[in-house]
């Protein structure tokens, strides 16, 4: 028996080893792509452009070109659709888009394969479109980018698919780190969007290939901050509620970036009546008219942004430059052009925040402080308020500029337009694509032997609730004879105050001594509130909650009084299986 266990933590232990070499190469597979992909970038602008990055070069002509002058922005989308159309038509049709959604669809129901010829063809495809003037940004490649090699290192691998998902996570965090020095961000963005849960194991593995690929990226690219910004500083108290004020324009912002991005798809979805490979092309023709009328539109435009946050345009110029932003990218996304969105909201939301402080200077010129400050608390909140990505919209924002001195203002306004959004919108700007193809990540999979059940289908009976006077030692005595790791817990009144576990009892009877004041001495003194979970819902929703449940199980309530009725484990919700295996074997 020793020996077995020996061997069993020996097996452990390699498995674990196995997974930090592979996370560990990862990163630096995607640091090293996010090096190839950024000179792809430089090297199809200077190409089509004539400029190291034409947003910031007004209407200056393309030398290697002169004799059209500033007229060239109408050709560049063309002859760029020309060669990224085919390209992606015959080789990799997911290359098209903004990337994230593929990725997150990936891990959630295709156990993380994503074909290895997505790294090149994005790559490619990606660095043509921002190159011949696209005004999308590079996180949604670089994500994909990463993401496509580590799916192939983990089949090469051959991992079981969890850790398969694992391994596209550390892709894209590598990705992300890599390209804007931003280790943290990379870590989070994956985190919170692509794996949208923070276990332990998930995180080492994501840290590990997220620090192997800031190495590189920080060898290649150095370790300055990726945004050039002034310092900025909240000087007044009452700027807090005008930051608030400024999280609630950026939640409805982002959600109208989302609205008019897909709206714009649909509408060349309708006009196009031609092969797919020209699309790009053709529509090229009207993103050229756009880049003609503002040049500042073209390829990602971080020149423009910092400008904008340094306070050089006028406000009705940076609300031109806001319309404008939300047209062309939606525009270069509609015609099937491959890029991100991370960055056009970066930029929607300086624009707003620059025109916002102006408007405020105006208005309140002793207590607005810097524009510049709104323009950076604007961009994380616009971004955060597309993705509701809270947590990634904070620390990214940090890391890409450096600024740590409004953290407070930015946090608040970032929470605020996280929830305006949450309010104006069941999606985000990732996942309305998937729902608009019959997609939801929250719901089962199609086909899943348990997908179609609701909970009060698969609960079991309530095990016997502790009453909330219930002293410490009699409810370790309850809990040590049941078979759950937790009970539920009736006031006086017989209402659910919540659970009480066997682990806080014994901690608390470990821990607390005997008559110490405000020490607990009841069961419902250590009640928490679990997860709600109705009788009514789908059963693939109860159980997500369960993975973070305190004990074995949970508590299910009456979905019209609130009261508890059943308790599930995924024990239960395995025994429903039963019925359905012996009906197909009969």
């Amino acid at each position: 028996m020793l020996s077995r266990g020996v061997a069993q933590a020996a097996r452990v232990r390699e498995e674990h080893g196995k997974l930090a070499v592979l996370a560990a190469l990862t990163g630096i597979g995607a640091g090293l792509g996010s090096i190839v992909f950024r000179w792809l970038i430089k090297t199809f602008t200077q190409l089509f452009s004539g400029h190291a990055d034409y947003a910031g070069a007004g209407h200056a002509a393309n030398p290697h070109v002169s004799w059209l002058g500033p007229f060239f922005v109408l050709l560049a989308p063309v002859v760029g659709g020309l060669l990224y159309g085919p390209l992606v038509d015959r080789f990799a049709k997911e290359a098209r888009g903004h990337g994230v959604p593929e990725v997150m669809l990936a891990v959630a129901r295709r156990g993380g394969r994503i074909n290895a010829n997505v790294a090149v063809v994005k790559s490619l495809a990606s660095a043509l479109t921002i190159g011949s003037g696209g005004s999308v940004g590079r996180e949604g490649p670089i994500v994909q980018i990463g993401s496509a090699l580590g799916s192939t290192l983990g089949r090469l691998a051959k991992v079981t698919e969890g850790r398969m998902r694992l391994l596209v996570a550390c892709g894209a965090a590598g990705g992300i780190a890599a390209t804007f020095n931003a280790p943290l961000a990379g870590v989070f963005f994956a985190m919170e969007l692509i794996l949208r849960d923070f276990a332990i194991e998930s995180f080492g593995a994501v840290v590990l290939s997220s620090v192997a690929a800031s190495v590189i990226g920080r060898a290649a690219f150095g370790n300055a901050a990726f945004l050039n910004l002034p310092s900025f500083h909240v000087e007044h108290v009452a700027q807090y509620g005008l930051f608030a004020l400024l999280g609630i324009a950026a939640g409805c912002a982002g959600i109208g970036f989302t609205r008019a991005l897909y709206w714009i798809e649909d509408a060349c979805d309708w006009a196009w009546r031609g092969p797919e490979w020209l699309r790009p092309a053709a529509g090229g023709l009207l993103l050229g008219v756009v880049l003609l009328a503002l040049p500042e539109m073209y390829g990602v435009g971080y020149p423009v942004l910092e400008n904008a946050a340094e306070g050089r345009y006028a406000a009705g110029f940076l609300l031109l430059l806001l319309v404008g932003k939300i047209i062309a990218t939606s525009l270069t996304i509609g015609i099937g052009g491959s890029g991100g969105v991370f960055a056009p909201s970066l930029f929607i939301g300086a624009m707003l925040g620059s025109a916002y402080g102006i408007g405020i200077q105006q208005l309140l010129p002793g207590t607005a402080g810097a524009v510049g400050a709104y323009a950076l608390v604007g961009m994380g909140a616009v971004f955060a308020g597309s993705a509701r990505a809270p947590i990634t919209a904070v620390v990214i924002l940090f890391e890409l500029t450096g600024e740590y001195s409004i953290i407070l203002p930015l946090m608040l306004a970032v929470v605020t337009a996280t929830l305006v959004s949450k309010l104006l919108s069941q999606d985000t700007v990732y996942t309305l694509k998937l729902r608009r193809r019959g997609i939801d990540l929250d719901a089962a999979a199609p086909g899943a032997p348990l997908g179609s059940r609701r909970v009060d289908e698969v609960m079991e009976e309530l095990p016997y609730p502790l009453p909330a006077g219930t002293t410490l030692s009699a409810a370790a005595l309850l809990l040590s004879h049941s078979e759950h790791g937790s009970l539920p817990v009736l006031d006086a009144d017989d209402r659910y105050v919540g659970t009480v576990t066997a682990r806080a009892v014994a901690e608390a009877l470990a821990e607390t001594p005997d008559g110490r004041a405000g020490a607990p001495a009841t069961a419902g003194d250590l009640a928490e509130l679990p997860p709600r979970l109705r009788s009514d819902m789908p059963l693939s929703a109860a159980l997500h909650a369960l993975v973070s449940a305190p004990g074995t199980g949970l508590p299910v309530l009456d979905a019209d009084r609130g009261a508890p009725v059943g308790w599930i484990t995924h024990q239960s919700a395995l025994r429903a299986l039963h019925p359905v295996a012996g009906a197909a074997t009969s």
